[in-house]
């Protein structure tokens, strides 16, 4: 079995010129890529399979990533299916100078564990066996609604 916290990654992007959009903004499509991104090492990390993208649900943009600010991907598994793994995606601009954090978007994507002919296959329970894991949990299945 693995646990909540052995998927849990963050990953850090400094927004350049060339990945924002004519508001001088981080592009949504580079947002959505980081996401997808970190979600699928979350899940290929939980199961040790391979993991491909299913489901994205709503994405909620809230505010911007400014060129030259920083946009911090949080992402962890928090529940599981017999072939599917749940993951909470939240995105951050980070203050490069201050560390200060604020939410500009979040998701709830689900991704599949694949074998080699590209076939679903089972995977894991999920675990939680911390303090901090459970306060992810609850975080993600009361915002999950």
């Amino acid at each position: 079995m693995a646990d909540l916290m052995d998927t849990y990654l963050e990953n850090r992007w400094f927004v350049q010129p060339n990945q924002a959009n004519n508001l001088g903004t981080a592009h949504g499509g580079n947002v959505l890529k980081w996401m997808d991104e970190l979600g699928a090492m979350c899940a290929m990390r939980f199961c040790g399979d391979t993991c491909v993208t299913a489901h994205l649900d709503e994405v909620n943009f809230r505010r911007p990533v400014p060129v030259g600010g920083i946009a911090l991907v949080k992402a962890y598994v928090y529940d599981t299916g017999e072939t599917s793994i749940r993951i909470r995606t939240r995105v951050f601009r980070e203050d490069p100078e201050s560390g200060d954090q604020e939410l500009t978007t979040e998701s709830y994507m689900v991704f599949v564990a694949i074998d080699d002919d590209r076939n679903p296959i089972p995977v894991p329970d999920l675990t939680v066996s911390s303090d901090e894991g459970e306060k992810l949990l609850e975080a993600a299945l009361r915002d999950e609604s």
